[in-house]
């Protein structure tokens, strides 16, 4: 069975390093037992990024009674807010936007245009909708769909060279608004989250990653550095979720 079909089930808008589409079923078979059973679950994801566990584990779930998910990515949170609340209007402002890329005939021509949209993108002086629409269109256009940010806070990725890049899917930016309506979603530290946490509360962490090598940069997400310190302050965290009695999975690299 497809755990991600390509019509109506909710499913991540955008492309992201590092998301676990292709660990679900490994995800799943680690999940603590009885999970299934528990009433009036709370679903806590701290690091949500793309979102591939979360829209799953919501669509396979369905004892789970509220969600709450946390990026320290202001852009990304904000995507998600606005195709919760306004999935319409952001439908037509990427039709617009494909209709636009599609017409372009040349690719020196498509890089001008990814190029102007990347700078109005990183004026960060625009609407919510303007700037999740914006975030999209670069998402969808960008080399290999990247996200990265300098110390600037400057989205800096190259064009993708891509002909007819799908920017907007409608069909699952609706299916993901619906889903989102249970789901309340935060931008800050990770941390905050616990005040969330109920009797029966499931946390579900897909950190930044520690680099496996000197030239991999596995964890620059956003301007903010996820180094040895917070990987250590993020296993305390862990402890504490243990001594509270919350269960707990966390992904990530394996250093040995």
């Amino acid at each position: 069975m497809l755990l991600f079909p390509e019509l109506n089930i909710a499913r991540p808008f955008l492309k992201w390093a590092g998301g676990k589409k292709q660990l679900i079923a490994d995800i799943k078979i680690s999940l603590p037992v009885g999970i299934a059973k528990k009433n009036n679950l709370t679903y806590i994801e701290p690091f949500v990024g793309s979102g591939a566990v979360m829209f799953w584990f919501l669509k396979e779930y369905s004892n789970v009674s509220n969600a709450i998910i946390n990026d320290i990515n202001p852009d990304l949170t904000t995507a998600y807010e606005v195709i919760k609340k306004e999935p319409d209007n952001l439908i037509r402002i990427l039709s617009q936007f494909e209709k636009e890329y599609y017409s372009i005939k040349t690719e020196l021509e498509r890089q001008t245009l990814f190029l102007e949209k990347r700078a109005i993108f990183n004026l960060r002086n625009h609407s919510s909708l303007e700037n999740t629409a914006l975030l999209i269109f670069l998402n969808k256009t960008c080399f290999n769909g990247l996200y990265r940010v300098n110390s600037k806070n400057n989205f800096n990725v190259p064009f993708g060279k891509y002909d007819k890049p799908k920017i907007c899917d409608a069909n699952n930016i609706i299916a993901d608004s619906q889903l989102l309506q249970k789901v309340t979603i935060l931008n800050g530290d990770y941390e905050s989250t616990l005040k969330h946490a109920t009797q029966d509360s499931f946390f579900y962490f897909d950190p930044p990653y520690k680099p496996i090598s000197k030239t991999s940069s596995s964890n620059a997400y956003s301007a903010e550095c996820f180094d040895d310190v917070q990987q250590e302050r993020l296993a305390k965290f862990c402890e504490n979720l243990n001594n509270l009695g919350h269960s707990w999975l966390l992904s990530n690299s394996d250093l040995k």
